[in-house]
């Protein structure tokens, strides 16, 4: 699990330095254009998968930033987006590294946004975790090629693994 897990950190970090130097290349009025997806813009995208990542990293670990709405703006500019970004996708990897084998198997106990409780392997959240970002890099993709990018650097794990072999 570890292993996986620690690929999958690692993973989720290059993917997002990719969609972001892609985002960087836009105009701000492009990059902050509504476009009907689900979060509205690549910055409302952005911002959300920022959010969940620290809601989720809240729940396993007690600490950090805990909004309290999905579709809260962290940051207004792209620029701070992203050091925030970087900053989290660090905290992330350096948590999956610090777990020890068992740890995956081992249940958290958390609350949902609405409070209710809510109890799952450590393992099932991480998989979410993850599971979520590639959702959401999938629409932040498709978004910047409705921006009018002709062909939006590729995000998938296998791309990373051949940069890395």
């Amino acid at each position: 699990m570890k292993t996986h897990f620690v690929m999958m950190a690692s993973y989720n970090a290059w993917a997002n330095a990719r969609l972001f130097r892609m985002a960087g290349a836009l105009a701000d009025e492009l990059y902050r254009k509504e476009v009907g997806a689900y979060f509205g813009s690549l910055h409302g995208t952005l911002n959300h998968l920022l959010v969940a990542d620290r809601i989720w990293m809240h729940r396993l670990t007690g600490v950090g930033d805990q909004p309290d709405k999905l579709n809260a703006t962290l940051f207004n500019d792209l620029s701070s987006l992203h050091a925030a970004r970087v900053e989290e996708d660090s905290r992330i990897l350096g948590f999956v590294q610090g777990l020890a084998e068992p740890a995956f198997e081992e249940f958290v106990n958390y609350r949902m946004l609405n409070g209710a409780s809510q109890r799952q392997r450590r393992r099932e959240i991480l998989a979410h975790l993850f599971n979520h970002q590639t959702h959401h890099r999938g629409q932040a993709h498709a978004i910047l090629t409705m921006l009018g990018v002709a062909e939006p650097d590729p995000l998938d794990l296998l791309i990373m693994q051949r940069e890395q072999a």
